[in-house]
């Protein structure tokens, strides 16, 4: 017996740059500012926070994304695969983050999978750009800086990290443009993101 599924003009977007914005936005004060000052207090919070808002509801996105393009293939533009390997990938390793934060463990260890997080970056771009898809494209020239600025925190140059923390608020403003722009689009059938 095959069962067909219907096509869904309903990818789950909004979640997942919306779990990404709004956790660019916990961690880019303390990066950019010092506020709030880090204790073992904050770095739980913040840990917590990561876990669940960049990782779980980016890993959630990634997964009804390639499970949509691959097992009930509701999902048919090819550009959705980038977008559900971003999202499952920049979920996961939300989650180690949010751990380590938790910990307080020693953020050198970032140096190395900024590297391959710039080069997923680097990806997204060429898909999203290519598929004129600017805004999306936009987001990940964002990301892209932040994997460069998160290589020279965590190797422990400053200016590192104020860069990060500028890039984390600059693109969680974006990708909160990004959440509003793609639910009133599905929702309403407007054209925000053009």
């Amino acid at each position: 017996m095959d069962i067909t599924f219907a096509a869904s003009d309903f990818p789950p977007l909004a979640l997942g740059f919306f779990g990404l914005g709004t956790g660019y936005l916990i961690v880019g004060p303390q990066e950019l500012i010092g506020w709030p000052a880090r204790d073992p207090r904050v770095d739980r919070a913040t840990g917590v926070w990561s876990i669940w808002m960049p990782g779980f509801c980016q890993f959630v996105t990634g997964v009804i994304l390639f499970v949509g393009l691959t097992w009930i293939q509701v999902f048919q533009e090819p550009p959705l695969y980038m977008a559900a390997l971003a999202f499952s990938a920049y979920g996961i390793h939300w989650f180690a983050l949010g751990w380590n934060r938790f910990q307080n463990s020693d953020p050198r260890t970032n140096a190395g999978m900024c590297v391959a997080y710039t080069l997923i970056s680097v990806m997204g771009m060429v898909v999203f750009f290519n598929a004129s898809d600017w805004p999306v494209g936009l987001l990940f020239v964002g990301l892209t800086l932040i994997y460069v600025s998160d290589f020279f925190a965590s190797i422990g140059i400053r200016l590192g990290e104020r860069a990060l923390g500028f890039w984390h608020l600059a693109t969680g403003v974006w990708l909160m443009y990004l959440t509003f722009a793609t639910a009133v689009d599905f929702s309403l059938g407007w054209s925000w993101k053009i």
